[in-house]
């Protein structure tokens, strides 16, 4: 019996949700304390999400995203979930 790929991608999707919330949790007390280094992450989130969306774009107009729909489903979920664990791992070291 062959299994529905989008069970898969429904998971990953629930995963990407999971690690965002992580990720706007962190970026929220670092902006909440204020100065420099709040400024500068406000300006890397904004760059990186242009970034991200540009990439994404690339790959879908020379057609790397796949040919069906749960393939590039996939693929997408794939890129964010790569860019939101490196914004995880970068917010939760400590600056000591």
């Amino acid at each position: 019996m062959a299994r529905n790929p989008w069970f898969d991608i429904g998971f990953n999707a629930w995963m990407l949700t999971v690690e965002a919330a992580t990720v706007i949790g962190l970026r929220t007390m670092k902006v909440a304390a204020g100065g420099t280094l709040a400024a500068d992450e406000m300006q890397l989130m904004s760059s990186e999400k242009i970034k991200a969306m540009l990439s994404l774009q690339t790959m879908a107009m020379s057609g790397k995203l796949g040919s069906s729909a749960p393939h590039a489903a996939s693929r997408i979920l794939t890129h964010y979930r790569r860019k939101v664990r490196a914004n995880r791992r970068r917010l939760s070291k400590t600056d000591d």
